[in-house]
């Protein structure tokens, strides 16, 4: 699935305003994983950092019921925006991961968080940077999903979530592991580095994150309850 096989469906409207995060190759994967879950009209699903809603959008359109959460106000009027124009209906949520949805619990929990190592900084990412930066090792927000994840799936529930090689694949495996889910990949893909990338390469060489290779590779995790 390319990103424009995401959103080809007849007339599939996607708004991305400024400063929200467009969807990308990672996008496409996430939703690629979506597409293979069992989705019916009594699925609610919850997609943690909707973005511009473009996976909200397209689980709406398989039949769920949807629940997209933001912290960025711009990013949910994209959703809102981009459910509106496209017939279907997600409800909207303000806040912080799970701290949107108290005491709820979801069937499928999608999620396409920030995930690039970022250099140190003082204070926690601002802007457009605040959709991709995530900490010098790319875990800012990746390790409070995995620990919230049990807690907002339902008993048959299914978490999927897209990072880069960078950010640790192992490492999530064993978090999500350790909060006692059953979790593997089950999609990868290789892409030349980015703009962001590049701009950061002397840095993650120096980091060790990088060697010579100038490319990463995404991939998606797919975590059950044992």
């Amino acid at each position: 699935m390319t990103v424009d096989s995401l959103v080809s469906a007849p007339r599939f409207h996607c708004w991305t305003p400024p400063g929200v995060y467009r969807p990308q190759t990672d996008t496409a994967l996430l939703g690629r994983a979506l597409c293979r879950e069992r989705i019916t009209s009594r699925t609610e699903v919850l997609d943690l950092g909707t973005g511009s809603g473009a996976l909200a959008v397209e689980a709406a359109r398989h039949g769920a019921r949807v629940t997209a959460v933001d912290i960025s106000w711009r990013a949910l009027a994209a959703t809102w925006c981009n459910a509106l124009l496209n017939g279907q209906t997600v409800r909207i949520r303000h806040g912080d991961l799970a701290g949107a949805v108290p005491g709820h619990r979801f069937d499928l929990v999608i999620t396409n968080p920030p995930y690039v190592p970022a250099p140190p900084a003082d204070g926690p990412p601002r802007g457009p940077a605040r959709a991709w930066d995530a900490g010098p090792d790319g875990r800012l927000l990746i390790d409070r999903i995995c620990a919230l994840a049990p807690a907002v799936l339902r008993p048959a529930g299914t978490l999927l979530m897209v990072h880069s090689h960078l950010s640790g694949v192992e490492e999530t495996l064993d978090r999500l592991g350790t909060a006692g889910l059953r979790a593997e990949v089950v999609d990868r893909a290789r892409l030349p580095f980015g703009r962001v990338l590049h701009s950061r390469l002397t840095w993650l060489r120096e980091s060790g994150l990088v060697a010579d290779r100038t490319t990463e590779e995404l991939v998606v995790i797919r975590a059950a309850h044992t």
